[in-house]
């Protein structure tokens, strides 16, 4: 075990150890939402109202493929959407809200480090050398999972929804709320999902998962993987394509990872017997 497990602690020891791994952890999230809160013009103009404006990169390099091609379809978002504010506390409480969400998706890495202090004293040695790259894999996959909501399925969203119409008579205009709504749970479900090696990673270090049970419930994972990309993402066929591609990849990913965890435990018992 670790130095620190050396000593027992007790149940009130582990939750004053707990609380204050919680008290760093939201003070990371509330330096970040303050910085957030008060460079609004980046985290709204820049950022969450990026994916909807036609200078975005996404938008620029569909519109320059379907020149190219002579694709029209490919050209997306061309038109700036129309958002409007109904409530009167709406777009304050709207800023409050992203700043808090930014927040945790800046500070994510630190929060997870904090997570992994609090269980590393219940780690062998062993386990604590395999584990110190879990904070960096886990950060990655939860910035790409960000970066490929970001620049792929968001603009997508935005164009479909944004220009969806049930008849010519009916034009778009977009509450804020939607809008912001629509995006940031996009983007953060991403990030969330793209933790699936992570996640089942640590499922078979401590056994509830092994690579022979991933592999007998691929197809069921499939229909999950369905599933949610219908939830994250606008009703249309290439946005939930997108989604579940990465997600199946991920999946395969995670076999791969719970077999190598297998071939570690098997070695470890070799040398112990």
């Amino acid at each position: 075990m670790s130095d620190k497990s050396q000593t027992e602690m007790s149940f009130l020891e582990h939750l004053e150890e707990l609380r204050w791994h919680l008290v760093r952890s939201f003070l990371y999230i509330l330096v970040f939402a303050i910085l957030a809160f008060v460079f609004k013009s980046i985290v709204f103009d820049v950022i969450l109202l990026g994916p909807s404006s036609p200078d975005f990169y996404t938008n620029q390099f569909l519109c320059n493929l379907s020149e190219k091609f002579h694709m029209p379809a490919l050209c997306i978002n061309q038109r700036q959407l129309l958002l409007q504010n109904i409530n009167m506390t709406g777009q304050f409480t709207t800023h409050l809200w992203i700043s808090f969400l930014a927040g945790i998706v800046v500070a994510f890495p630190l929060i997870f480090w904090e997570f992994w202090r609090f269980i590393k004293p219940a780690l062998y040695r062993e386990e604590i050398q395999h584990s110190r790259g879990a904070i960096f894999f886990a950060s990655i996959l939860f910035t790409v999972g960000i970066l490929f909501a970001y620049y792929i399925i968001s603009p997508l969203s935005v164009h479909f929804l944004g220009n969806y119409q049930v008849s010519d008579k009916v034009d778009n205009i977009v509450n804020l709320g939607s809008y912001i709504g629509t995006v940031s749970s996009i983007i953060l479900a991403s990030g969330i999902l793209f933790e699936l090696p992570m996640f089942i990673y640590f499922m078979s270090k401590v056994g509830l998962v092994t690579a022979d049970t991933l592999k007998k419930y691929r197809r069921h994972s499939i229909v999950v993987t369905l599933a949610v990309a219908a939830v994250i993402t606008p009703p249309d066929v290439i946005s939930q394509v997108l989604v579940c591609l990465p997600l199946i990849l991920l999946y395969e990913a995670g076999i791969l990872i719970a077999r190598g965890v297998e071939r570690k435990k098997s070695k470890e018992l070799d040398t112990l017997s």
